[in-house]
């Protein structure tokens, strides 16, 4: 029942039977940058212990961002305790500001603008509370860079090395996605405050690690070629990311948060109708987006577990 029960939270990341590069993004019914899990206090935990040991690789920001910063703490917050009022709460003196997180009973007393009120910069603070990693990105001279991050969960990639990067330059490297940048540029540069869009992007990973940093690259990727027919199952996991987008109104920068949720493929194929499809998917799946998601190397003990799981279930 455990498991079942986990499957009802599960963002699901598929709508057809074929996959993709494609700007899914939709409009947020319930427009909160953030979510509260079960495991909530093991994965703030843990982005607490990265940013100890590898803060450089974990957080980065450039000087003209602080005024966004600020904004994001008080959108996350305002967010926090709409959205979870029993779980934290926001006491203002004017810009004398009280947040108590109930979850961790921890109480922060700050300046409102003031960073030295702060023991680290303000995106770097609120990240500390959320299991999200959180991005900034700034609008300048008709596109927009990504100027400021906490990551700690990156899906195979490098906030260090991407920090000031134009939004075309970080997605050059995917495969067959140049023709869509224009479009979502085009489309991140119209977004409005106060219509905020999400969508979901997706891979198989070879553990259960959600710090799949470029940097630590050795220390994973090897996993890849542990996979066999024999923990297919256990070993290899669903990685879903719930990316959400918004335009903060006063400074103008967009906020990109990103919620990590991983599920063995045991787990995710008592769904039928959810192994029904990730079998179509993965049978249909171009060689390029399975080359460049790091499937190649066990796609096979893959589709050959999707295939006698399906064939475990016929009538």
């Amino acid at each position: 029942m455990k498991s079942l029960d986990h499957l009802a939270h599960f963002p699901y990341p598929f709508k057809d039977d074929t996959y993709r590069y494609s700007n899914n993004s939709v409009l947020l019914n319930q427009p909160c940058s953030v979510d509260i899990t079960n495991t909530y206090e093991k994965e703030v935990f843990l982005k607490r212990e990265l940013l100890t040991e590898h803060h450089e690789r974990c957080f980065q920001s450039l000087p003209h961002t602080m005024r966004a910063q600020w904004e994001v703490v008080d959108l996350v917050i305002d967010h926090l305790v709409t959205y979870f009022p029993t779980k934290f709460s926001i006491d203002k003196a004017g810009e004398q500001w009280t947040f108590r997180n109930v979850l961790l009973d921890e109480t922060v007393t700050f300046t409102f603008g003031d960073c030295s009120s702060l023991s680290v910069e303000p995106l770097d603070f609120i990240g500390r509370h959320v299991q999200e990693d959180l991005l900034l990105m700034m609008e300048r001279d008709g596109d927009l860079y990504l100027d400021a991050g906490q990551l700690c969960f990156p899906s195979n990639w490098s906030l260090t090395f991407n920090v000031g990067m134009d939004f075309k330059t970080i997605h050059k490297p995917i495969p067959g996605f140049a023709p869509l940048d224009d479009r979502i540029l085009t489309f991140l540069m119209q977004l409005e405050a106060g219509s905020p869009w999400g969508r979901k992007n997706w891979g198989l990973m070879a553990g259960d690690r959600l710090d799949t940093s470029l940097e630590t690259f050795a220390d994973w990727g090897k996993g890849r070629k542990k996979v066999t027919k024999d923990n297919v199952g256990e070993f290899v996991h669903l990685r879903v990311e719930v990316q959400k987008l918004f335009r903060l109104p006063r400074t103008g920068g967009i906020l990109f948060t990103i919620h990590s949720h991983i599920m063995p493929l045991y787990q995710f194929v008592m769904k039928k109708e959810w192994l029904q499809q990730f079998n179509e998917i993965m049978q249909e799946l171009p060689p390029h987006i399975v080359d460049y998601k790091g499937i190649t190397s066990y796609r096979e003990p893959v589709l050959q577990y999707l295939k006698e799981q399906l064939e475990s279930r016929e009538d």
